[in-house]
């Protein structure tokens, strides 16, 4: 028996916009009205982690209302025929819940936290978090997600199954955020790249992508296909 294709997934943020998940920051740098700096860094952590936990709670919040859409089920479809292997910059869990299962989030995930002195003490986390919450350490817990400044701890494990990959696609994405962005030099020249995005046209990239220029919902199914059917 062959083994299967390895397909490489890049998703950003177009994906889960469609099952109502706030996009990370707008124009002129404002997320959901806030300042990244004040809670997408270190410094405003420690400055004001109240403000910081009542942002991610809302989030949270947010994303226990949110189901998958039909390009995150497509891509847990393409499971049956290829070997997939999802990495994300999203910090839901709406692949997980689509049904993929090599899943691999660069920047955090939204439903877990960890100590603020072990990075590697981890828990499930559903509920609203405060500053009086401690972890089986004794230490207070943080939001479990990459903030500026910040290591991408999962980077080199991203760098390996990128450079194994048989067919790229990068979903929702503008290549713009880096270290993720960097990940597309270390396929293979002669591996096919597929890029799904309303906007493909305004992104700019050395590697030539095979465009399907539409949103996730509906360019990851006709990718499908494709790729099935040819």
């Amino acid at each position: 028996m062959m083994d299967k294709q390895r397909i490489v997934v890049l998703t950003g943020a177009g994906i889960s916009a469609e099952s109502g998940i706030s996009t990370f920051r707008d124009a002129n740098g404002l997320w959901e009205n806030h300042s990244i700096y004040d809670v997408a860094t270190p410094e405003g952590f420690q400055k004001n982690p109240a403000l910081v936990h009542d942002f991610y709670n809302q989030r949270r919040r947010q994303l226990l209302q949110c189901e998958p859409n039909t390009g995150h089920l497509a891509l847990a479809e393409l499971e049956k025929s290829f070997d997939v292997h999802i990495i994300t910059q999203n910090v839901d869990d709406l692949h997980e819940r689509a049904g993929s299962s090599k899943i691999t989030h660069l920047h955090g995930e939204l439903r877990k936290v960890r100590s603020t002195v072990n990075r590697n003490l981890i828990l499930d986390w559903d509920n609203d978090l405060s500053i009086e919450d401690k972890g089986p350490d004794g230490h207070p817990l943080r939001p479990h997600i990459v903030w500026f400044g910040e290591d991408v701890p999962k980077i080199e494990e991203a760098v390996e199954i990128t450079r194994k990959a048989d067919i790229l696609v990068v979903i929702g994405t503008s290549l713009q955020v880096y270290p993720a962005a960097g990940l597309i030099q270390y396929t293979d020249f002669d591996v096919p790249r597929y890029l799904i995005d309303p906007n493909a046209g305004s992104i700019s990239s050395t590697f030539a992508f095979e465009v399907i220029a539409e949103n996730a919902s509906t360019g990851v199914p006709l990718f499908v296909k494709k790729i099935l059917h040819g």
